[in-house]
């Protein structure tokens, strides 16, 4: 017991003696681990030190060009920093094309792999979203021909770049991790366009997130100007900057920036000096003091040609009015877009009319950077998404599944850009007008399907010879078949739109009009088109104003005259709605009475299509909703609606098509249309004065297999190839 009560007593006294001295062991604890990061930091900064002088050190240098193939293809290196090259090349006389092939050559000697492209034969949404993750050094060599624009064999690859980097349909993230230099070919005797070609792409690929390795260099071939006496010396000079750099890449270095300078000012991450600043780029001295401008742009450039040009510094007096004249745009008063033509603006001060056209410029600049081709004063048209699909054998839309239109035959456009509603899904981003009654200058019918047509024809043009666009597809494009009049805004206010509808007919053109429920007078006026859509987005009052935000204050009455006038209607009709989740999907039961209450045809559910951030809306990827949440609100839809059936699935645009009964004829679905059938019956029509009517079943078709509900190919047509982008963001544009 007492060597017990011992013991204790002599653990409790260290105890107690270790409790007393805590400070200091703390502090001992603390120094050691200080200490032992000290001296780590000191042993990893010495490391370095020797590996940069290394990398200093010719001898050295040499040393280990011997032992990686010139720096540049170590063969048991654990990582590939760089896995090859690709040099695209733009060329009018042969000059790109050569010094596409003398860098070729030069790359070869570091033992890497290159390929060389000729722009017009790559297809540049497959080549470069292929190189986002491949580790290649992406090249462009491009000349600037005529007017700015760059080659001809050019062309194409230029203008899908332009309009991916300007359509938010596209995420701006779409050539992340792309690797890129560019080297413009130009002469500078030519001052408006020098080396224009060069700069927009060089500034197209930054804006769609690709990545720099070395600023943009320009070739002068004005040997009075040109730095280093001749083309053919700026392109040399510039390639012994690109080779340093690429074996710099190849080597492991950490890229010298963000990929994210404007106007030559690096905002690279750490402290380094001016001097490694421009050694990490390959800028000299000399050129660093000329602060080349990546991005500059002309108003021209920027307004799309248009001839008014509003100063931006004149806008800073009249800024206190921009509410009124929103007020003024919202009310419709304009005359012409862009234009300086402001007859309906007669009566108006100066500055309301200086306003007005300040705000119809922008209106042009969104189009014309979302692709529109402006047509008149009030009138549009675009190349669908699924036209150019459909040309190159990857598909057509979804209206091709349902009802076997050629979609690289369809003209995407609109009498009026003008809308009665503001909805919180409009992939337009409400760039367009809004109004509830006609108050614009008046275009003739004529004159619009005219320059509409002439428009996109040419739009069709410039895929001739581009790589996977189909030969025969191209030729049939030329020859419109189908007009979709649903581009933007609301078609039916256009007072001409009867005369409009005749003319597309005359032409052997089918059409496809979509209203928005807000005129209803106005439906039961229209003469017979070939499909006649409502877009019902709601099925209660307050859902129908959080979801359309429409203009008119009795717009549930007029939302309700619409669908029991288009129930009048003997030709095909369709409700379109358009799922929000965590909006309307719960409104099963409430759009089945409002079905019942419009009887139309065909009843297409397609799940909202997420279209960006934007100030005017607050949907976000949350609200869309999966394919398989879609099919479950068509079949609970169809449980209560026995007289409807689902009849076909487009999956690949997340919609699915109920069918009335009655065009299902001996268990086969009969929803697609007999376009030769409809246009005998409308000239039948005509001919009658209207007193000849007809009906949707005079012009049904069968629906093939593969386009029904069930089908293995879930509504792709078999005669085409599906295409499926890895891990990028969708285009989702489409009428």
């Amino acid at each position: 017991l007492d060597v017990s009560m011992d013991s204790w007593s002599y653990f409790h006294t260290c105890l107690v003696s270790i409790w007393q001295h805590r400070f200091y062991i703390y502090s001992a604890v603390a120094f050691g681990i200080s200490l032992w990061v000290v001296v780590q930091f000191a042993t990893t900064r010495t490391k370095r030190k020797k590996g940069e002088k290394s990398h200093g050190n010719p001898a050295s240098s040499e040393g280990a060009a011997d032992k990686l193939g010139n720096g540049c293809a170590p063969p048991q290196a654990q990582e590939v920093h760089v896995a090859g090259v690709k040099i695209f090349y733009g060329s009018q006389t042969g000059t790109a094309r050569r010094f596409a092939k003398a860098l070729a050559e030069a790359v070869i000697s570091l033992n890497l792999p290159v390929e060389v492209f000729n722009m017009g034969d790559c297809d540049p949404e497959d080549c470069l979203s292929e190189e986002t993750s491949s580790r290649n050094i992406c090249v462009f060599l491009v000349a600037t021909y005529t007017e700015g624009q760059p080659p001809e064999s050019a062309a194409w690859f230029c203008k899908w770049l332009e309009e991916a980097a300007h359509d938010f349909r596209v995420g701006k993230s779409f050539l992340q991790g792309l690797r890129y230099a560019v080297f413009g070919l130009g002469n500078s005797a030519y001052v408006d366009h020098y080396n224009t070609a060069g700069r927009r792409l060089d500034r197209w690929l930054w804006m769609l997130s690709a990545s720099r390795i070395m600023t943009r260099a320009e070739g002068d071939c004005n040997v009075a100007q040109s730095k280093h006496g001749s083309i053919e010396a700026d392109f040399e000079a510039w390639k012994a900057k690109f080779l340093t750099r690429l074996q710099a890449l190849c080597r492991g270095e950490k890229k010298p920036c963000s990929g994210k300078c404007k106007k030559g000012k690096c905002k690279s991450a750490g402290k380094q000096s001016k001097e490694s600043s421009d050694h990490e780029h390959g800028v000299s001295e000399h050129e660093n003091t000329e602060a080349e401008e990546l991005f500059e742009t002309s108003s021209e450039e920027e307004a799309g040609g248009t001839n008014s040009v509003i100063d931006v510094e004149d806008l800073g007096n009249i800024m206190g009015h921009m509410k009124k004249a929103k007020v003024l745009l919202l009310e419709g008063l304009g005359s012409a877009v862009g234009g300086a033509v402001t007859s309906g603006l007669v009566g108006k001060s100066s500055t309301e009319t200086m306003l007005f056209v300040i705000l119809l410029h922008c209106l042009k600049i969104c189009a014309l950077f979302s692709g529109y081709k402006l047509i008149g004063s009030h009138s549009g048209v675009k190349l669908c998404r699924w036209t150019k699909s459909m040309l190159r054998g990857r598909g057509g839309c979804y209206k091709h599944t349902f009802y076997g239109i050629e979609s690289h035959r369809c003209m995407e456009a609109t009498p009026s850009l003008a809308c009665a509603n503001k909805c919180v899904f409009c992939w337009r981003h409400h760039t367009n007008p809004v109004g509830t009654e006609w108050r614009w200058k008046m275009d003739q019918p004529e004159l619009i399907l005219q320059e509409a047509l002439e428009n996109h024809q040419n739009m069709i043009k410039q895929f001739k010879g581009v790589s996977g666009v189909k030969a025969a597809r191209w030729e049939e494009a030329l020859a419109v078949k189908h007009c979709a009049l649903s581009l933007v805004g609301e078609p039916i206010m256009y007072p001409h739109i009867n005369g409009f509808v005749r003319l597309l007919h005359q032409h052997g053109i089918s059409t496809f009009l979509v209203t928005n429920a807000q005129f209803p007078e106005e439906i039961r006026r229209l003469e017979p088109v070939t499909q006649l859509y409502v877009s019902v987005d709601a099925s209660t009052k307050e859902s129908l104003r959080r979801i359309d935000r429409p203009l008119f204050k009795d717009f549930w009455q007029r939302f309700l005259d619409s669908l029991k006038a288009l129930a009048e209607k003997q030709q095909r009709t369709v409700y379109r709605l358009t799922l929000v989740k965590a909006w309307n999907v719960d409104e099963v039961k409430a759009y089945a009475d409002l079905i019942s209450l419009g009887k139309p045809d065909f009843i297409e559910v397609k799940g909202v299509t997420y279209c960006g951030e934007s100030s005017a809306s607050s949907l976000t990827m949350a609200n869309v909703p999966w394919h398989g949440e879609v099919l479950g609100f068509v079949q609970e839809l169809a449980r209560l609606l026995p007289e409807y059936g689902v009849a076909c699935e487009h999956e690949h645009s997340n919609c699915l098509l109920l069918a009335h009964r009655k065009f299902q004829v001996d268990g086969e679905w009969r929803t697609w249309i007999d376009y030769g059938r409809f246009q005998e019956l409308v000239r039948e029509h005509q001919r009658s004065g209207g007193s000849r009517t007809f009906t949707a079943a005079e012009y049904s078709a069968r629906t093939p297999a593969w386009a029904l509900f069930g089908a293995r190919e879930r509504g792709f047509d078999p005669l085409d190839v599906r295409f499926q982008r890895k891990n990028k963001a969708r285009d989702i544009s489409g009428c």
